[in-house]
């Protein structure tokens, strides 16, 4: 299974397309819109969440109610584009035009990918970077991680992203002991999608002071995925590891700069004996760890264990408090212009990074199970299943 998104910030549309889901599957443009309203949520959010209100349409891979094989195209419109339209406009314009051509970028902001992209890519106008670079992106890949979620559901695999840290205020509070049905419906009623009542409202207040302040903060999400089978990944070698696949995707996200697993660095200060997850048995489990530590990974592999992913944001980069740097065209040193943008979007980026762990998660079964179709990844599903308990 593999994707690929098209589109631009302020572009037209949002396009993704998708190769290699199972036929026979259930999917519904509501399957994919609630996992899009849930990425437009959280406290700290801009005043583009007001103006896109998203809903994908499903144009191809899809008949009546079901997957057919078929490659599925996924489209989410931008209804900011009405205000765009000569600005990102496809079709040529003269040289009149483009001499009163307003927006034109030529100041590279900090912390984005403004200035490497026009340097690779040769352009004068850094907005033909910026809108592609732009976080607006996310919206198509959760609408691709939503498809992913369906196929995992089918065989009780569930996935659920959520906050544990923004601007150095922790949450206490642990997932530990919750399903995900549990830990889904106590922080889908968070405004910062936190597990923690009283660090809640410490984030709500620092997001809040950063705002006033002209700054951004970032922080910390996790991803803790139940019901899955030992085995997905491999150890034969580096591009199989599903963990390595896994952190590849997280890192992709826009702003994220660091991912673990399990304890994740915190394994460096430990021994080993407070860091290796031991085995035990039983003829109805078969085999599982008696604690977690590691995240749900050995050697690449799932153990069966739950999966548990942190990703690191970064602060947004678009300050309203403006930082240093040079423009292309004068090479004169200037505060850096402002774009519309978050003060924090870690509870937003919690739902991202769900979704991307999703796709990788769903990915890694359908290679070892097969994905012409549900009936047949079943019948494989089950009798590996079988194979491991009794091994």
């Amino acid at each position: 299974m593999r994707f690929l998104t098209a589109g631009e910030s302020h572009g037209p549309q949002l396009t993704a397309i998708i190769e290699g889901v199972p036929s026979h599957l259930p999917l519904t443009q509501e399957d994919i819109n609630r996992h899009l309203q849930r990425r437009q949520k959280g406290h700290g959010r801009g005043r583009r969440m007001q103006i896109e209100k998203d809903q994908v349409q499903i144009k191809s891979g899809v008949r009546h109610g079901k997957t057919t094989g078929a490659p599925i195209t996924l489209v989410v419109e931008n209804n900011d584009w009405k205000h765009w339209t000569k600005i990102m406009g496809a079709d040529p314009i003269s040289e009149d035009e483009e001499k009163e051509m307003k927006r034109t970028i030529t100041r590279p902001r900090p912390g984005h990918a403004d200035l490497n992209g026009a340097i690779k890519y040769e352009h004068r106008d850094m907005r033909n970077v910026l809108e592609r670079s732009s976080a607006r992106e996310t919206t198509i890949r959760v609408a691709v991680g939503a498809v992913a979620q369906k196929i995992l559901s089918e065989f009780g695999i569930e996935v659920a992203g959520y906050v544990r840290e923004i601007g150095g205020i922790v949450s206490e509070a642990t997932p530990e002991g919750l399903s995900v049905k549990e830990i889904l419906s106590k922080t889908e009623d968070s405004p910062v999608r936190c597990l923690d009542k009283t660090a809640e409202q410490k984030m709500m207040n620092a997001i809040d002071e950063a705002k006033k302040n002209g700054d951004s903060i970032g922080g910390v999400v996790e991803v803790v995925a139940t019901g899955l089978p030992s085995g997905l990944g491999s150890h034969v070698h580096y591009d199989k590891k599903l963990d390595a696949k896994i952190a590849q995707s997280v890192m992709s996200i826009n702003a994220f700069k660091g991912v673990e697993f399990g304890l994740g660095f915190e394994a460096a200060r430990k021994p080993g004996s407070e860091v290796h997850d031991e085995i035990a048995y039983d003829s109805e489990r078969g085999y599982y760890r008696l604690s977690n530590r590691l995240g749900g990974f050995e050697g690449g592999m799932t153990t069966g264990m739950p999966v548990v992913v942190k990703g690191v944001m970064k602060p947004i980069p678009t300050l309203y408090k403006p930082l240093r740097s040079v423009d292309i065209d004068t090479k004169e040193p200037f505060e850096a212009s402002i774009e519309r943008s978050d003060s924090c979007a870690v509870p937003a980026a919690a739902v991202v990074c769900e979704h991307a762990v999703s796709f990788e998660l769903a990915k890694g079964f359908l290679e070892k199970f097969g994905s012409d179709s549900m009936n047949d990844v079943r019948k494989a599903y089950e009798a590996y299943s079988k194979k491991a308990r009794e091994f």
